[in-house]
């Protein structure tokens, strides 16, 4: 499946309309906080958009976008090796105002009266399944009205909890224990360009350092100096600085400047133990509601998910996603996926959409039980590489391979982008015997069934892994072990 690559700003977000409560007696309510620029999630792509894959059910790459990706037009080879990069855009408009369909807003204004509305950003289109980007907008925020009883009536039957009765204890391994535990630990993230557009997403700590790990897209707007900030539960609010960005693998590191000395780093899980079944517990700020808990359980793994914001010089990202159903909304993107013992086994990254608005439209859909993770075992060693040389490193077989549906796998392409070779001349697949017209079918033991899956897949692993190939050639199988290259940079 496909998504959209995170790396980019994220739109602004629409605001919902005020919630009356109604009340028996006249009162005061504060107004509802009124829109600030809307943002949009990433719709689906139109059957008819070019390279559009077929929107059947479920395995496919997860984000935003078509898988042409990358600047490359519609069907065009994507190197799933560091010949190809970046892969071609996706095959859809740009974001309007705010593509997508449903209710609400990405993200929350913070702070600012008149947020500037931002450019659209694309649609995600997974191989097989169409999934939207939970990245938070400039502005927006649900709107709500509040209202006052004043009842001083000598008849009321209400009643007061005694005070001084102490705090209720909650049991380890209960959702209020790890949420209770977790939450101090997790950031709302605050992304805004200089141009004063930007987006609301999460993070968390990942060491005493002060580094925060959270998505790349939702850090985009800032990198070229931009604003960013970290705010705590407590209220407590930081300046921060991008340490260093994967556009790729959608993740982003960045670093709390004049850090607490008190910090607590969230515990790491391991992703690979994970079994379809398992509780699952979501942070972030939904529609700009800072401090959210949700729950549901590990859906699937390995979910092959491609995605890009929808633009001609767009850089997809990849990943073997863990699928959850846990409530994921926009700006839940960069937060923690917990167990259930309270240990990080994901970063939330994209929901499916269910969406009919179409893209420029000003409505938005929120969860409906298929959200998606960056395993955090890749995540972690995207993070350490980010902090050590402020680069991403990417394993690579060295060819090109098309991202259109219907291959029966990963079919490596005549021609490579740009005019360049295929298969790259004394690269992994070429030492391995790979040639222009193969069709790869599995990795090791997983199955492949398009473009986007292997490059995900592939992206598991580190450069100099062995891995075995199985691919078709004129009607027979073969099998072939490549030993991955390297590519330095998302360039």
């Amino acid at each position: 499946m496909s998504t959209e690559n995170e790396g980019t700003a994220v739109p602004p977000a629409p605001s919902a309309p005020p919630v009356p409560v109604e009340t028996p007696a006249a009162s005061a309510q504060s107004a509802a906080p009124e829109g600030g620029a809307p943002t949009a999630q990433l719709p689906s792509v139109p059957p008819s958009a070019p390279g559009a894959p077929e929107q059947t059910p479920a395995y496919a790459s997860m984000g935003a976008g078509t898988p042409e990706a990358h600047g490359h037009a519609p069907g065009a080879p994507v190197s799933a090796a560091e010949a190809a990069w970046p892969p071609p855009p996706p095959a859809v408009p740009s974001y309007a105002d705010g593509g997508g369909s449903g209710a609400g807003g990405w993200g929350s204004s913070y702070g600012q009266p008149a947020p500037k509305p931002k450019n659209g950003r694309g649609g995600l289109v997974a191989a097989i399944l169409v999934a939207a980007l939970v990245a938070g907008g400039v502005g927006g925020g649900i709107g709500y009205s509040l209202a006052k009883n004043n009842d001083n009536s000598t008849d009321s039957t209400t009643v007061s909890a005694p005070s001084g009765s102490g705090d209720v204890k909650r049991a380890s391994g209960t959702v209020a224990n790890v949420a209770a535990r977790a939450l101090p630990s997790t950031v709302t993230i605050e992304a805004e360009s200089s141009s004063g557009s930007g987006g609301t997403g999460t993070g968390f700590v990942f060491d005493t350092q002060g580094h925060i790990l959270t998505n790349n897209h939702v850090v985009a707007e800032a990198v070229d100096g931009g604003k960013l900030t970290a705010t705590f539960p407590n209220g407590k609010k930081y300046d921060a600085e991008v340490v260093g960005h994967a556009q790729g693998y959608d993740v982003a590191v960045i670093k709390l400047k004049n850090a607490p000395s008190d910090l607590k780093p969230l515990t790491l899980g391991d992703s690979d133990a994970v079994a379809v079944g398992d509780s699952t517990i979501a942070i972030g700020a939904p529609f700009g509601l800072s401090n959210t808990v949700t729950t549901g359980i590990i859906s699937a793994k390995n979910r092959p998910v491609a995605s890009s914001d929808g633009s001609a010089s767009s850089k997809a990202s990849y990943m073997s996603a863990l699928q959850t159903d846990a409530s994921i909304n926009p700006g839940n993107s960069g937060g923690p996926l917990l167990d259930a013992q309270g240990a990080v086994i994901g970063i939330n990254s994209a929901i499916q959409s269910s969406s009919s608005g179409g893209l420029g439209g000003t409505s938005q859909s929120g969860s409906i039980g298929l959200g998606f993770a960056i395993p955090i075992n890749q995540a972690k060693h995207v993070a350490q590489q980010l902090i050590k040389t402020g680069k991403p490193v990417y394993p690579v077989i060295g060819a090109s391979v098309s991202l259109e549906d219907g291959t029966g796998g990963a079919k490596i392409t005549e021609q490579g982008a740009s005019g360049s070779a295929a298969v790259t001349s004394g690269g992994p697949a070429d030492k391995a015997g790979l040639k222009p017209g193969d069709v790869i079918t599995k990795l090791d033991d997983q199955v492949i069934d398009s473009g986007p899956t292997l490059i995900g897949e592939i992206w598991t692993h580190q450069p100099g892994d062995v891995v075995k190939l199985t691919y078709t050639r004129d009607g027979k199988t073969h099998t072939a072990e490549v030993t991955l290259g390297q590519r330095d940079g998302d360039s």
